[in-house]
């Protein structure tokens, strides 16, 4: 089991391997759509790792990229339509990086790194537990983006109004994504610090 836990701290996908940063930094500014892409990273990360490891025997080594593109998208598909009929008003926050899950570099190393070679329950496992670790960082930019940003958690107001009437203002850099590449810079540091 120890293995596994590995994605939450000294493993983490972005703070470690750097990868899947590009839509970290895009859907962090508000905690909702975090989560939201978070379970939907975890989601296809845990579906497409156990799917390949039920057919890792079979698929032949030259197109096994393609294999796994085609189970990745159809799990994307999946979860996208999920998105746009049950949280339309997420979806639309997310627009294109639900569909650029696809090209997520933590899932397709994931699914070449050990679902290829392993079986189906430590596979899945494994999977979520990336998806997971991905997930964490999301959430604590995200936690920190807008409450400094905004003033809000999940959008309702944390900060108290007196605050604003004796002048405390909202960190308005804080909702652009340079923060949450400067904030994801200094989990890096912190993590590689120990």
């Amino acid at each position: 089991m120890k293995q596994y836990l590995g994605p939450l701290s000294k493993e983490n996908p972005i703070l470690v391997q750097t990868l899947g940063v590009c839509s970290a930094l895009a859907v962090t500014a508000q905690m909702k759509p975090a989560v939201v892409m978070a379970l939907s990273v975890t989601v296809v990360c845990a579906c497409s790792n156990l799917f390949i490891s039920l057919l890792r025997n079979t698929i032949p080594p030259r197109i096994r990229i393609i294999v796994q593109l085609l189970v990745v998208s159809f799990f994307v598909i999946m979860v996208d339509q999920l998105l746009q009929a049950y949280l339309y008003d997420v979806s639309k926050m997310l627009s294109v990086f639900v569909g650029l899950i696809i090209t997520n570099c933590i899932i397709m190393g994931r699914l070449e790194a050990f679902a290829l070679s392993h079986k189906p329950l430590p596979s899945l496992m494994d999977g979520m537990m990336n998806g997971l670790g991905y997930g964490l960082v999301l959430v604590v930019v995200a936690f920190f983006r807008e409450l400094l940003g905004s003033g809000t958690l999940w959008n309702h107001q944390v900060v108290p109004q007196a605050w604003y009437a004796t002048g405390y203002l909202n960190n308005s850099l804080m909702i652009l994504p340079p923060m949450a590449l400067i904030l994801m810079g200094t989990m890096i540091w912190i993590i590689n610090k120990q």
